[in-house]
């Protein structure tokens, strides 16, 4: 039966998919909102203000490249990236916490991590805009 069949290029199209938009609605509320409270964020840890802009590299640039599928590999770099410097810089006090429901206190954040990862490690697969390239 075809449908059973293993098609990990779909998979990685889904993964794709979920991770690049579910994180471009967030990088699209920021854009809407402007980069005021990570700034705030970034300052009071002691880097150089012009450092929270780097959020609209991880939230908006790099999915909309992982969507389209073109440097999926150097994109899923970036969106990890971006990741650690929001649990790092956001999150820290909950990275070794479990919420009221028992999961992790950060699991959204560590899905988008892991599922960037896999990214980076995988490409963007044969449903991707460019396959050519070592960053694809």
């Amino acid at each position: 039966m075809k449908l059973l069949e293993k098609n990990t290029d779909a998979g990685i199209l889904i993964l794709r998919l979920s991770i690049g938009i579910l994180m471009l609605l967030h990088g699209i509320a920021k854009l809407s909102s402007g980069a005021g409270v990570i700034e705030q964020i970034v300052v009071g840890a002691g880097l150089p203000s012009f450092i929270a802009y780097g959020v609209y590299v991880g939230e908006v640039i790099a999915p909309l490249f992982i969507i389209a599928g073109y440097g999926t590999r150097i994109a899923g770099a970036i969106f990890a990236v971006n990741c650690v410097v929001a649990a790092s810089l956001a999150h820290s006090a909950d990275i070794f916490t479990l919420s009221q429901s028992g999961g992790w206190a950060v699991e959204l954040l560590g899905l988008y991590f892991f599922g960037a990862l896999a990214l980076v490690f995988t490409g963007g697969g044969k449903y991707a805009l460019s396959r050519k390239h070592l960053w694809d």
